[in-house]
């Protein structure tokens, strides 16, 4: 079964998620929190697997929620939740190690394929959030340059720029007609001789790299 704690400063919109929720068997609500400061008492007594996680919140909002919930407990996996569809918050969210970005329009079905996806180990993503990712980690031009610095593979450094794209194991795998697996691995070599523990340093270091 899987633990979610749901952080969203609508109540309305609190109880409708947990009502879907708690209709799952596979799916058990934690707590729920309307803003960040609730979220950081919540866990001092209990620890979910999965946070969703809105954006706009008084007195702590989302984004400082995902960048406190990655420093000290890296484990918990976020899933944003918001109606915000502008290019700041879903690239500061993502940076700051967001496991998923899905629109608050998207039906309950999607968002429950989403949790399943996070849990997974996917980065699951609306399809117009993904456009503006792609346009935003935009590196394939005549002016990257190859990241000699890591000593890494052409196929690790395939799997990084796509890692950099918010693409899923799952969706690495098939466009590289390899298995889930075997991008796993490339993935744990890739953050040893990246010297980082978490896919946020890992495209950073990228993103550096190939503005050089």
């Amino acid at each position: 079964m899987t633990t979610i704690a749901i952080v969203e400063d609508n109540k309305q919109i609190a109880n409708t998620l947990e009502e879907i929720l708690s209709s799952f068997g596979d799916f058990k609500v934690l707590f729920v929190a309307h803003n960040g400061l609730e979220l950081m008492e919540c866990l001092k007594v209990s620890l979910p697997q999965l946070i969703i996680m809105d954006i706009q919140m008084p007195k702590m909002n989302g984004i400082e929620s995902v960048k406190y919930i990655k420093e000290k407990f890296p484990v918990i996996k976020v899933l944003m939740h918001t109606v915000l569809n502008n290019d700041e918050a879903i690239i500061e969210s993502i940076m700051l190690g967001a496991n998923g970005y899905i629109l608050k329009s998207e039906k309950p079905q999607k968002l429950i394929e989403a949790i399943k996806d996070v849990i997974d180990g996917g980065a699951p993503i609306t399809p117009s959030i993904a456009q503006k990712l792609l346009k935003y980690f935009n590196f394939i031009s005549t002016k990257k340059q190859p990241i000699t610095n890591y000593n890494l593979s052409d196929r690790e450094l395939e799997i990084l720029e796509q890692i950099s794209l918010g693409l899923s194991y799952k969706l690495i795998a098939d466009k590289l007609f390899i298995s889930t697996k075997t991008v796993g691995k490339h993935i744990e070599n890739i953050y040893t001789k990246l010297h980082v523990n978490n896919k946020v340093d890992a495209v950073n270091i990228y993103r550096d790299l190939m503005k050089k």
